[in-house]
């Protein structure tokens, strides 16, 4: 503290500050009330935030969704390992994703943009959290490694 300021008032500049950094929050509220596609965008962020922790949740279930170490050391590597394996989900349906996509286009369906946007790598249904797993490498070139996409109009062999 400068000059023997009591520590809980701030000093000038600090108060300065602080009122400096309120007149930006004051801004981001006026903004968010004032125009409808702010709200959009931040209602859009949420959401995508939400369908990540949803699939972390779906990851997490085999053990109930539930941290087991006592430690807090031991969280930090369950919620990092959590993390690392919420992203490579979401990397692989990015992938899948695009393939979708271009197979979509190249055979003439209308495929607009604003569709395009509403898309998230999130979805989890097709991922199987119970069981072994080999995480052995891949030779990831084109088109080695990967599963073919699926009719929807056929029966999923895998399914019945």
């Amino acid at each position: 503290m400068l000059s023997g300021t009591p520590r809980d008032s701030p000093t000038q500049l600090g108060d300065a500050l602080a009122h400096f950094g309120r007149i930006f929050k004051t801004l981001h509220v006026l903004s968010y009330v004032d125009r409808e596609q702010c709200r959009r965008d931040i209602k859009r962020m949420r959401n995508l935030q939400e369908e990540r922790h949803r699939l972390a949740k779906y990851i997490c279930h085999g053990r109930r969704g539930e941290l087991r170490e006592k430690y807090h050391a031991g969280m930090e590597d369950q919620l990092g390992a959590l993390g690392l394996v919420v992203n490579c989900v979401a990397l692989w349906n990015t992938v899948y994703l695009d393939r979708i996509l271009a197979t979509l286009r190249e055979s003439g369906y209308p495929v607009l943009d604003e569709d395009v946007l509403r898309i998230h790598p999130y979805w989890y249904a097709h991922i199987n959290v119970h069981g072994h797993y080999s995480f052995q490498p891949l030779q990831l070139a084109e088109g080695i490694g990967r599963r073919p996409l699926r009719d929807p109009g056929h029966a999923d062999p895998d399914e019945e």
